[in-house]
């Protein structure tokens, strides 16, 4: 039995320590806003916060999060999750949407220990984030926008 926090819950799943935290979110939990994309961890659809941190959860193993803290594209709060949420909305920065789940875990991630990020800052941060729809100039705006919103 592997026993962790998902958004501020506590869980407990008995599965293959081995196996790979996407499918348990998915899977065993049955949260599908985070999202597979490439299983390599290359892509960045699969993103969440484990303690705070974006990681990819197709690469991170269950047994890694063992007593730790998970957030999810469902449960993701605060201040810069909600400038973040209102900036896409309002830069209409979604296409097709597959990938932005894992792309607001990431910039979100960014404005909390970043509140004022430059051009070069934010595409260090989203770096491994694939849009196929390649919106990433709506997403650069967006996240100078969600900045602006902190800041009001």
């Amino acid at each position: 039995m592997i026993t962790f926090t998902l958004n501020n819950e506590q869980r407990s799943v008995d599965v293959d320590p081995d196996t790979p935290l996407l499918w348990v979110i998915r899977d065993e939990i049955g949260l599908t806003g985070t999202k597979f994309g490439c299983g390599a961890g290359l892509c960045g659809a699969c993103t969440v916060h484990l303690d705070g941190e974006p990681v990819r959860s197709c690469q991170t193993l269950v047994s890694d999060a063992a007593d730790l803290n998970i957030t999810t594209i469902e449960g993701i709060d605060g201040k810069a999750a909600k400038a973040i949420q209102t900036a896409w909305e309002e830069i209409e920065v979604p296409q097709c949407g597959y990938c932005q789940s894992g792309q607001i875990m990431s910039a979100t991630s960014l404005l909390a220990q970043n509140p004022k990020p430059s051009n070069e800052e934010i595409d260090e941060a989203m770096n491994g984030n694939v849009c196929r729809c390649a919106t990433y100039v709506r997403i650069r705006k967006a996240i100078h926008h969600a900045s602006d919103l902190m800041e009001a």
